[in-house]
């Protein structure tokens, strides 16, 4: 029978470091007039201090599932040399932008399946 080897007491275990994100980091995410319809992909790009350096949105009835906009992600998210990406597969929210289509800290009035979800009725619910 073979002899075990014992181990080292002062000897470190081997241990794989937790990696954090990697930056430039992409965050890609999907809004909606509802919670199951796409009608917008935002994607920004967020540096080491947590600021966002770059935002592209695209549009449209179909757009996750348009090759144009997928290669189009892909060719932002290349030229920022992103080195991470984290999707949200939910919905965000509606595809109006408060403070542009309707006003700061209401909800929107084309999208009513996000009233109370969004805008200040969710911020009043959240504190």
């Amino acid at each position: 029978m073979a002899k075990r080897k014992s181990r080292d007491p002062n000897k470190q275990p081997f241990r794989l470091r937790p990696q954090g994100p990697r930056y430039p980091l992409a965050t890609i995410n999907y809004y909606g007039p509802d919670d199951r319809t796409p009608t917008k992909i935002a994607v920004g790009i967020v540096n080491q201090a947590l600021e966002v350096v770059a935002l592209e949105r695209w549009i449209g009835p179909d757009v996750a599932t348009s090759p144009e906009v997928k290669a189009g992600i892909d060719a932002f998210i290349t030229k920022h040399r992103v080195k991470d990406v984290v999707i949200n597969e939910a919905m965000m929210g509606c595809p109006h932008e408060e403070g542009i289509d309707f006003p700061e800290g209401e909800d929107c009035p084309y999208c009513p399946f996000w009233k109370g979800k969004q805008g200040s009725a969710a911020r009043i619910g959240a504190e």
